[in-house]
């Protein structure tokens, strides 16, 4: 099973549309897993029609029309795999501990809101991924997504796609 991470998409105050990259990649997942901060309902509307499945949360700056859609943290079973969603986790400091506290039973948890890809499991083996953004990479090199697969029950094949500098 392959999944596509992304969060932060902040359309259309950080990007006009969502890179070409990331949109290359919606047909070839099966599961698109976003952590909130979308908006625009429009970028809601593209992920669900163009994904065959969508697992998607709001965030610090969606507003109403997007929390009435959208669930604060949501959670799948995939592939045998227990996953949770959610924008925020607080500050680096102790987010192993605190979200492994917060999330029993997840087997991987998917974050966003720092727009800093973060890749670490807690000693509970919880799995923390935050993606980082595809359109607003503040104090980061690189704007970002991630992709991933599940298989035989176990997460594989984690990679952090760094996307080209956008034209002006």
């Amino acid at each position: 099973m392959r999944l596509l991470l992304v969060s932060d998409t902040h359309l259309p105050k950080r990007a006009k549309a969502l890179p070409a990259p990331l949109l290359d990649e919606l047909p070839r997942a099966d599961v698109v897993l976003h952590a909130g901060d979308w908006v625009d309902t429009a970028t809601l509307d593209l992920l669900e029609e163009r994904s065959r499945r969508l697992v998607a949360v709001y965030g610090n700056n969606d507003g109403p029309a997007l929390r009435a859609r959208l669930p604060e943290v949501a959670y799948a079973d995939l592939g045998g795999l227990r996953f949770g969603v959610v924008h925020e986790t607080g500050p680096a400091q102790g987010r192993e501990t605190r979200c492994a506290a917060r999330f029993p039973g997840l087997d991987v948890l998917v974050f966003g809101h720092s727009h800093i890809p973060w890749d670490t499991t807690a000693p509970s083996g919880l799995r923390l991924l935050n993606p980082g953004s595809p359109t607003d990479r503040r104090r980061q090199p690189h704007c970002t997504y991630m992709t991933a697969a599940v298989t035989d029950g176990r997460l594989t094949d984690v990679v952090l796609h760094r996307l080209p500098p956008r034209r002006p």
